[in-house]
């Protein structure tokens, strides 16, 4: 027996979601909701991106993590069910169990098969660690009522997926995780890019490989396979670029020369230039953050960054 259990939260209207991404690609602009970027190719691509010279989030915040483990750990207290939300392959929890003495460790993720591969490679080196796998789309509401039980839970968001959410519905998203913080010395531990410097934006979104350049046109592929339509990927420029305006990294693909591509049978034309919206990655000043953390419900707010203050991770209760 596994030392680990899965929950399938997931409750899909195929049909909708159907729907939902032809509406989006037929739509002037047209776009494609980004968690049709992880399919299994996706994923593979998105850890590579990760660790990428021009990708700094995901290097700075382990070294925040690293240099403040002590001072975070003191603020989350041991013995905690640690829930980790967008769980991927579990390395960045992993870090987290032994050093707080975690009771539960709850990964909350739509992808079922590489969360279940964390699990197994995890239980065995956790045995003290109640593992569960929650397989759910948070993103559209979080329901962990009936996996948290009455103990402490401190929900950790790293990586700045926040960030994906606009702001209106970022407050959204962070009320509903302080709900479920009822449980007295629960809190969130989030990771959160910060503005700076356009060209340096620029540069972690449209890398000199050309790994982030696949990991956008890949989603054409994936639409493929779920709608039977007939983009050809490299057909599409990617476009990344930092919004100042709007807060924001844009990620587009833009046609090349003129396309037609069916969509249930129908035609969809796109001209030569037209770009279709895949994703955005919205970035904070720390004091904006913090706000937003206030107002969504959270209280007493630590801030660490690293010392170029590229990167923020905040605990909140």
């Amino acid at each position: 027996m596994p030392g680990y259990r899965l929950v399938n939260r997931l409750v899909r209207d195929a049909a909708a979601e159907r729907r939902e991404l032809v509406s989006g690609l037929r739509a002037t602009p047209a776009s494609i909701p980004p968690k049709y970027f992880y399919d299994a190719l996706g994923c593979a691509l998105y850890g590579a991106i990760c660790e990428l010279p021009e990708y700094y989030p995901t290097r700075t915040e382990r070294a925040i993590f690293l240099a403040h483990r002590a001072d975070i750990a003191r603020c989350i207290g041991r013995a905690r069910q640690f829930v980790d939300l967008g769980a991927g392959d579990s390395s960045k929890a992993e870090e987290w169990l032994a050093f707080i003495a975690a009771t539960r460790y709850i990964a909350v993720d739509l992808a079922a098969a590489q969360m279940e591969r964390a699990l197994a490679r995890l239980a065995p080196e956790y045995p003290a660690v109640e593992m569960v796998g929650v397989i759910a789309d948070f993103a559209a509401g979080l329901d962990l009522a009936a996996e948290l039980g009455d103990d402490p839970a401190t929900f950790f968001y790293p990586g700045s997926s926040i960030g994906n959410f606009t702001p209106v519905e970022a407050l959204a998203f962070l009320a509903d995780l302080r709900r479920h913080c009822a449980a007295p010395g629960s809190g969130l531990l989030i990771g959160v890019d910060t503005k700076k410097d356009k060209v340096r934006l620029d540069a972690a979104y449209d890398d000199a490989l050309g790994v982030t350049a696949a990991f956008n046109r890949n989603v054409l592929n994936h639409v493929n396979r779920l709608l039977g339509s007939n983009f050809v990927a490299e057909a599409y420029a990617h476009r990344a670029f930092y919004n100042a305006a709007e807060g924001r990294i844009e990620m587009h693909l833009e046609a090349i020369a003129p396309q037609t591509v069916l969509l249930e049978g129908l035609p969809r034309r796109f001209a030569a230039g037209e770009r279709i919206h895949t994703e955005n990655s919205y970035k904070y000043a720390p004091a904006e953050f913090a706000a937003l953390l206030e107002r969504s419900g959270f209280r007493g707010t630590r801030c660490w960054q690293d010392s170029a203050g590229d990167f923020a991770v905040f605990y909140a209760d």
